[in-house]
């Protein structure tokens, strides 16, 4: 009896424990060519809506095999349908009531704590100010200094869109927040609610201390970071929805800068080529296309 052919899903088991084929490619095709044949005489020849579909391959082992092989996305998709019966249940905030947030319920003790205590309150400002400063100076520093800007080409990124999205949709500032003198931006004044541009350039500068595998800092930026993260909440300087966005933002505008980068240093088979082509005449071809490529290299290291 022929071996059964693999099928996606089970592909997607990763089934490394298993020995190796003794079957070639050639014999696998030959046998979903039989196979293929066979379903033609039998009168499936393409008439089955589902004839090809994935999960018409699937057995049980394979069905059973993604729980064991992938808890996370199976955990996923619970969440999914429990989060669909949350959404259609719940009762929706009326028009005149505040948003509610959760993140503002598990801090409300260091509210009011904070509101009780007005020099706490300018002293954890000032001190998250300090920390926004540190975040400038390194984002900074990696492109004046060290020569690589990606950190601050995120940056500007980030705050470019976060303006957009700010603007576009203007969220009403939270009652009981306890702004300060000392805050930043410093003298209390409006600011974009959505998203935290403190979280997502903590993020970057974090993951920028990361690649250059400066750990021990980049961890003290993420302690610090969710300390900025109890404060704002406790405050009200933000909502729960500010800060998990800043997080996603801070990853995904470091990603595209990096993109960016790439496309930028690229050298192209065309620039290489004209190199060669107008250097000077007097020298072999292959002198003057190796001359090209130096060049191109050095375009890279910038």
């Amino acid at each position: 009896m022929d071996a059964p052919l693999p099928t996606p899903l089970s592909s997607l088991n990763h089934r490394h424990n298993q020995k190796p084929n003794d079957c070639n490619i050639d014999g696998v095709k030959a046998a979903a060519k039989m196979e293929g044949g066979d379903k033609k005489k039998k009168g499936y020849g393409g008439r089955g809506l589902f004839e090809n579909a994935s999960f018409m391959k699937w057995g049980t082992e394979d069905v059973l095999g993604v729980a064991r092989h992938h808890p996370i996305p199976c955990c996923f998709a619970a969440s999914l349908l429990m989060f669909m019966a949350v959404e259609y249940t719940l009762r929706m905030i009326p028009p005149s009531s505040e948003p509610f947030d959760l993140g503002f319920v598990a801090t409300r003790p260091l509210h009011r704590a904070l509101e009780s205590r007005p020099n706490l309150n300018t002293l954890l400002a000032g001190l998250n100010t300090v920390f926004v400063g540190m975040q400038t100076g390194y984002i900074l520093w990696t492109w004046l200094v060290e020569g690589r800007p990606r950190a601050t080409i995120s940056a500007l990124f980030m705050f470019t869109f976060r303006g957009i999205l700010g603007y576009s949709t203007q969220l009403p500032l939270p009652q009981g927040f306890l702004g300060s003198g000392v805050d930043f931006p410093v003298g209390n004044v409006s600011f974009f609610l959505f998203y935290s541009g403190h979280v997502a350039a903590s993020v970057i500068a974090s993951l920028d201390m990361r690649r250059m595998q400066r750990w021990q800092l980049a961890r003290t930026f993420d302690a610090l970071n969710v300390l900025q993260f109890v404060r704002l909440l406790a405050t009200r300087g933000h909502y729960t929805i500010d800060l998990a966005v800043g997080v996603g933002a801070g990853i995904l505008f470091d990603s595209l800068a990096g993109k960016y980068e790439e496309s930028r240093k690229t050298p192209t088979i065309i620039s290489i080529t004209n190199g060669a082509l107008f250097a000077d005449a007097k020298k072999p071809i292959w002198d003057a296309l190796n001359a090209s490529l130096k060049c191109a290299e050095k375009g890279v290291g910038r």
